[in-house]
């Protein structure tokens, strides 16, 4: 079975987030998909945020994408989850192309292209 894992906040869920999922999931058999802690999203400098936490593994869990869902709760945490969970392929938006590369020390690294258009932060802006 080929694991594939993503990391995302998934704030204000939109047709972007889906296709991400979405293409994913077609990278292998069961997909894990890590939704971002309010707490870590500001550790990270990321104070916009409008959806709790629990709204947006909802919205995560609605797709029906998602084979499971954890909590990112830390630095680091990419790489103690591609251990404990035996991943074979970790995937992100291509905007982080070449940021995650450190991680194909441990299993395969794909960045998926972004669906043109839509994003959080434009999104953020027109409201």
């Amino acid at each position: 079975m080929k694991k594939v894992i993503t990391y995302g906040t998934y704030d204000l869920f939109h047709k972007g987030h889906y296709n991400l999922l979405k293409h994913a999931k077609e990278l292998g058999d069961y997909l894990i998909v890590a939704v971002t802690s309010d707490a870590f999203d500001k550790a990270r400098g990321k104070l916009n945020v409008k959806d709790s936490l629990v709204q947006r593994i909802k919205n995560v869990e609605n797709t029906g994408l998602a084979d499971e869902i954890i909590v990112e709760e830390y630095f680091g945490q990419k790489i103690d989850d591609i251990k404990k969970y035996n991943i074979d392929i970790f995937t992100v938006g291509s905007d982080w192309r070449g940021y995650f590369d450190y991680l194909n020390e441990y299993c395969k690294v794909v960045y998926l292209p972004r669906t043109e258009g839509v994003s959080s932060s434009e999104i953020r802006a027109e409201k």
